[in-house]
């Protein structure tokens, strides 16, 4: 999955008051635990993401979607990324570039949602701490032993996005059209971070609730060829970017 800082294994979400457990791989959830509770503003979004599809979600102007008399929307990027890439079983698999994009939603009552989009991706096997058998990202997602690897100098696309809620008592204290001006790198953390207060206690990719990632790769020997990294309320992980299976 596409990653901010470092994101591990499994991360439980508990979406709109459902528990459900999802193996997560690195992109910009780290390892969350996390409890949401819907809001308007969340039940919207997460409306029109599925009206729209959640391909559309992830690469589309939100903030045309919605009805500015009811919610306000800043729109912030692109900014050029990249990060190592995991996959189910634990491991890095690619190397990702990507530019991110932040919309942020708020409603008269208060409250505040803010969407990070990952766009114009691609990705490249293997990552640069890949282990030597480098294990496809699908490889675990139904099976605690790998089923499968991924060849070295594979390359495809990728986007995808992440849903944030923030807490309630968080504000807004800057409009800065930097991503990370008081940070080193552009990241989900150093983003909101640095335009909202109170920071957030650890990682701000604990606060994710919703996610979604596309991966696309076309040839290359592989025997499967698109895999989705998502949240359980969007469907869960499906498919792999696979060269073989072990046997």
């Amino acid at each position: 999955m596409i990653k901010l800082r470092t994101l591990s294994a499994t991360i439980v979400l508990l979406v709109l008051s459902i528990g459900l457990a999802i193996t997560l791989a690195k992109a910009a959830p780290e390892s969350p635990t996390i409890v949401s509770t819907a809001t308007p503003l969340l039940s919207n979004l997460l409306n029109i993401a599925s009206t729209i599809g959640d391909d559309n979600f992830a690469t589309a102007d939100l903030t045309t979607l919605v009805d500015p008399s009811t919610t306000a929307t800043q729109h912030y990027g692109p900014y050029a990324s990249g990060s190592t890439d995991s996959g189910t079983c634990g491991n890095d698999w690619a190397n990702d570039l990507f530019n991110r994009f932040f919309t942020v939603f708020t409603r008269s009552d208060g409250s505040i949602v803010v969407v990070e989009q990952f766009k114009d991706g691609t990705f490249t096997t293997p990552a640069s701490d890949s282990p030597p058998v480098n294990f496809s990202p699908g490889a675990c997602e139904t099976s605690t032993t790998p089923q499968g690897i991924v060849n070295p100098g594979v390359t495809g696309n990728l986007h995808g996005y992440f849903i944030i809620p923030l807490p309630p008592g968080e504000t807004q204290y800057s409009h800065n059209p930097s991503c990370f001006f008081d940070f080193t790198e552009c990241t989900t953390t150093s983003f909101i971070d640095s335009h909202f207060t109170p920071p957030c206690p650890g990682s701000c990719v604990d606060l994710v609730t919703t996610f979604f990632d596309h991966y696309v790769a076309v040839d290359q020997g592989l025997i499967i060829h698109e895999w989705k990294n998502a949240s359980a309320d969007r469907g869960g992980n499906s498919g792999d970017i696979r060269s073989s299976n072990i046997f």
